[in-house]
């Protein structure tokens, strides 16, 4: 059982993210195939690859490495638009929400780090 100060609100926005992504570059695999003219073989390693990478990912946050690899996911979403353009708008829309998700938790933990130490501050000086 985790206790709620080491509680990353950073992992948990960011594996949501990456497990959304995940669905997202699965469904581009028919894409591939059908719109696009990929060749199946190659369309199930992209998109399922990447796909499976997001979720592998996502229970690998607990590193700060693995934040690193997302922004590589992030950079192969977009990069997937010059087979697929809609994934142009697609994989810039994750990217945002990872950015935001990562940002956002830091500055999170960074705060709930000082209003702990303020609180544990405030009742060692009662004892």
């Amino acid at each position: 059982m985790t206790d709620d100060r080491t509680r990353s609100p950073r992992r948990g926005m960011c594996a949501a993210v990456l497990s959304l992504e995940a669905i997202t570059l699965g469904l581009t695999t028919p894409v591939l195939i059908s719109i696009a003219g990929v060749d199946t073989s190659t369309a199930l390693w992209v998109g399922l690859g990447l796909a499976v990478a997001c979720l592998l990912l996502a229970g690998l946050l607990r590193a700060e490495w693995a934040y690193s690899l997302g922004w590589v996911i992030q950079g192969a979403a977009i990069g997937l638009g010059f087979v697929i353009p809609m994934m142009f708008v697609l994989g810039v829309i994750f990217a945002l929400l990872w950015g935001s998700a990562y940002f956002l938790g830091r500055k999170i933990e960074r705060e709930r780090a000082a209003a702990y130490a303020a609180f544990d501050a405030a009742h060692d000086s009662e004892r």
